[in-house]
This record gives structure tokens, C-alpha cells and sequence, in this order.
């Protein structure tokens, strides 16, 4: 019995970040207008695509992320700077940059991904909790080149609607699953990648195990990406060998001093 107590109370995150950010939307909604994110410089850029960088010969398929702080760590890295720790994981070969944006939960801000852009030539992924449209051109508007959808919290229609509209604004859009009830109602053609998040929303444990049971079932025209529980360059080695293209690194680089050389240190064992 006390395991399902303990996912309800656990539950209850995902359920608290998604209830803040519809405040938060709706927030942005009456100080922004639509029509002023369309006026933004990096609205009108063309965005990198995903597929290219995650796949290029010079680069690693690790999507390098930069975060202060979660709801089961707590503070990771209150000190780091995200222009330098980005060019850092650019220059060690990140295929892209994974940056977030949720406030208070991770620590994340806006000018974090328009700090990471302004000094990285490669795709950045903003990192949040999608629930509208809004936050999509947002994302358009702030330089990122890719939108995630966390299955967990959207129903199938909004997942195709969602990833419709970022892929007609030239988004690239990455689902993240965390099993395969997940996988198979989330499927859609509006999507670039599909990512196995190794981490148990209910309980917040992390499995490996979860990304070699599903590569398989995953569509070979979408991108596969392991999310999480990626301490070690041979667990890489392993994911590439079942299928994988790309590995979400966060917490591993950003807990030490300096996840610039961090990740320099770990890509040189891959």
C-alpha cells in the first residue's frame, strides 16, 4: 500500500508544475502579445535542423543540458553561466543544446536560451512543460530550434496539434515517453524524435532499462533519444549499439565544478 501513496504524492509534481504553468501562460499571455513575439529578431531565422546535427560525423549525438536545479535533486548548480557552459558543451561536440526554461521548479529563465543562442551555432532545445501554443512561438521567438512534448501531460490530439503547428513555424519537435502505454498513444506524424525518459515520474527512480525495452517499438523514421541515467560514456556506447541517435546528458556535466570540462572528459572516453 504505501507505494501507491507515495505515487500519488509524487504524482502530485508533475500535476503542481503543469497547474503553475497554466499561470504562468496565461501570465505571459497579458504581458506579451502574440504579435509581439512575432516581432522578435530570431522569429524570423530559419532553425537548425535536429536531424542534421544529431547525425553529423563531427559531433556526438549527446544533447548537453543546462539546468540550476529539479524537484528531486533540488539546487544542482547555482553558479554556472549558460553562455559559457553551452559553448563549452558545443566545443566538446554537443549535437545540441538542451536548455530550460521553467522557473520554479528548475531555476530556468528566458534569457537563459537567448544567452545560450547568442554564442552557439547548433540546435537548442527549450526545455518545458508545453501545455499551449503560446509557449511554442515563444520558443520560436526566444532562438530555439526544437519544442519538447511530455506525453504525460497531453492527450494524443494535442501532441499532433502541437507538433503540427512548431514543425509549420520550422520547429523540430521531440516527444518524451516514459513507457510503452505512453509510446503508443503518443505516435504521430508531426513529430522529428521520440525520447525514452528513463526517469519514473511517479517515483522520480531512474532505469536504463526503460530506453533498451522500447528503442525497438519506437518508428525507425523518427530520431530515438535516451533521456537521463546517462553516468557513463559506455552506457553510450550500449544505447548507439540498440539504436539510439541521441542521449539527453543534464545532471552528470552540471553537478561538477565545471561541466564545461566535464563533458570534454567524457566524451573523450566514448
Amino acid at each position: 500500500m504505501p507505494r501507491n501513496d507515495g505515487k500519488l504524492e509524487k504524482m502530485n509534481i508533475l500535476d503542481k508544475i503543469v497547474l503553475r504553468k497554466k499561470e504562468e501562460v496565461a501570465d505571459a499571455k497579458r504581458l506579451i502579445s502574440i504579435q509581439d513575439l512575432e516581432k522578435a529578431d530570431h522569429f524570423k531565422r530559419t532553425p537548425y535542423s535536429f536531424k542534421e546535427f544529431l547525425l553529423a560525423e563531427d559531433r556526438t549525438g549527446i544533447i548537453a543540458e543546462f539546468k540550476r536545479r529539479s524537484p528531486s535533486k533540488g539546487l544542482i548548480n547555482g553558479v554556472a553561466d549558460v553562455a559559457e557552459v553551452t559553448q563549452a558543451y558545443n566545443n566538446a561536440g554537443a549535437s545540441a543544446l538542451s536548455v530550460l526554461t521553467d522557473v520554479d521548479f528548475f531555476g530556468g529563465k528566458t534569457d537563459d536560451i537567448l544567452a545560450a543562442r547568442a554564442v552557439n551555432q547548433i540546435p537548442i532545445l527549450r526545455k518545458d512543460f508545453m501545455i499551449d501554443e503560446y509557449q511554442i512561438l515563444e520558443a520560436k521567438a526566444w532562438g530555439a530550434d526544437i519544442i519538447l512534448l511530455i506525453a504525460a501531460i497531453l492527450t494524443p490530439k494535442q501532441i499532433n496539434d502541437f507538433g503540427k503547428f512548431a514543425q509549420n513555424l520550422g520547429l523540430n519537435v521531440l516527444l518524451e515517453v516514459h513507457n510503452l502505454e505512453e509510446l503508443e498513444r503518443s505516435i504521430s506524424p508531426n513529430l522529428d524524435a521520440i525520447g525514452v525518459n528513463n526517469r519514473n515520474l511517479a517515483d522520480f527512480t531512474v532505469d536504463i532499462q526503460t530506453s533498451f525495452d522500447l528503442v525497438n517499438r519506437i518508428p525507425d523514421e523518427f530520431l530515438k533519444i535516451s533521456e537521463s541515467a546517462i553516468s557513463n560514456p559506455q552506457t553510450i556506447k550500449e544505447l548507439k549499439t540498440a539504436g539510439f541517435n541521441g542521449f539527453l546528458i543534464g545532471e552528470n556535466f552540471m553537478k561538477t565544478n565545471n561541466p564545461g570540462a566535464s563533458i570534454k572528459e567524457f566524451v573523450a572516453q566514448i
